[in-house]
């Protein structure tokens, strides 16, 4: 029997499909002998697997019926309320009626997707910006604008009149993936006044803002300007990964789309898995838990930019992240970082070019640190086999 031809099946837009650079990398660091800095994954060891085992069993036992059924596609009520509690402020609160459970932030980013983009419409991003939101947006067609920005992140007075008629900006103000940069309170004003005189939608995402070594961010972009920002939110990296839930916070008639969105993609998400996580967050175990997570992750940070500052020959400049997971790094000027790769794992270690994360004249001399899955004498050991390769690029 023959298949058929899928080359002439394909859409248009799935002929334009294309891999992860991440992903594919990951593929190679498989290995348990290579030290990797590519994935942007939570470390495992801060998964509360015994409190969500005790809150399967609880949500079973309860309400296993209502848990195991189709549901709404808004999400889980008590959830729901609960983030509304979680992320109001004075200046800006939040209903209920306004959260969308949403299966991880990465469906939240293709709902967004779906209903605001088409073809040819302008997306204002951050430089560098999160790959899986150039992804995500990619595939209906934007054309992308870089908003330029400097150590501290996107500088709000670089954006001008030509930006005007911008469908949105997206952008990461807190530990960005993948530069790890935490934008200040004085740019967030700026950026929420420039929004409003330039007639933009803001897409806020943060996913890492709950990871501050020191407890402390700067606030929300959407405290500044709740009439014009999309909030989106993630358990993924205060609980688990793997539960896939996540949550976008919108003004109501953009809500209303993204649940016509979504009950067009999977009719809602998984019920069993927002009743746990429920069950596991209502009484107030992230007030206890996030503090040993952001504990580990400043000592694996700090252990980084030590072993970084005791072997990088001269001409390496990286960051001193606050929080998140993320450290960037740039290489001697005309340093090809996916070069040094192929010869970074040659010698059993790996990390993520930064190219991937531009959406425009992309910086061949960057490069992604992830730090957070290695524990700090394997990050010593694999920051010296990074810089033994770039020594031999000199």
């Amino acid at each position: 029997m023959t298949a058929p031809d899928f080359n002439r099946l394909f859409s248009t837009r799935a002929r334009e499909l294309q891999s992860s650079a991440i992903r594919e990398i990951l593929k190679i660091t498989e290995l348990p002998e290579v030290i990797s800095f590519a994935g942007g994954l939570p470390a495992p060891v801060t998964f509360p697997v015994d409190e969500m085992r005790a809150a399967m069993t609880q949500v079973l036992a309860g309400n296993g019926r209502e848990a195991l059924q189709y549901s709404t596609t808004e999400g889980y009520a008590p959830l729901r309320e609960w983030i509304a509690r979680r992320c109001s402020t004075p200046e800006a609160p939040v209903d209920a009626d306004q959260v969308l459970i949403v299966s991880g932030s990465q469906q939240g980013l293709d709902l967004l997707s779906k209903a605001l983009v088409d073809a040819g419409d302008t997306v204002l991003v951050e430089t560098p910006t999160y790959l899986g939101a150039l992804q995500a947006f990619s595939l209906f067609g934007p054309k992308f604008i870089p908003v330029a920005a400097d150590e501290d992140g996107l500088l709000p007075e670089s954006m001008d009149e030509s930006m005007r008629g911008a469908k949105f900006l997206y952008c990461l103000p807190n530990f960005q993936n993948p530069t790890g940069r935490l934008l200040p309170e004085a740019r967030r004003r700026q950026l929420a006044q420039r929004a409003r005189e330039l007639d933009l939608l803001i897409l806020e995402d943060d996913p890492y803002g709950a990871l501050s070594y020191d407890g402390e961010t700067p606030p929300s972009i959407r405290s500044l300007a709740p009439e014009r920002t999309v909030y989106m939110g993630s358990f993924s990296k205060v609980l688990a990964p793997g539960l896939r839930i996540g949550y976008v916070i919108a003004p109501p008639a953009l809500r209303a789309k993204l649940v016509q969105a979504k009950q067009a993609t999977d009719l809602h998400t998984a019920t069993l898995s927002q009743m746990a996580v429920y069950e596991v967050i209502k009484d107030g175990f992230l007030d206890t838990h996030i503090p040993t997570i952001r504990a580990l992750y400043r000592d694996q940070c700090q252990a980084m930019i030590d072993a970084l500052e005791r072997h990088m020959p001269q001409g390496v400049r990286w960051n001193r992240p606050r929080g998140g997971m993320f450290l960037w790094a740039e290489l001697p000027r005309g340093m090809d970082a996916s070069k040094v790769l192929a010869k970074a794992v040659e010698q059993k270690v790996a990390f993520v070019p930064g190219a991937p994360f531009f959406a425009a004249d992309p910086e061949i001399e960057s490069l992604r640190l992830a730090f957070v899955t290695v524990p700090p004498p394997r990050i010593e050991e694999g920051v010296e086999r990074l810089a033994g390769v770039i020594r031999s690029f000199a």
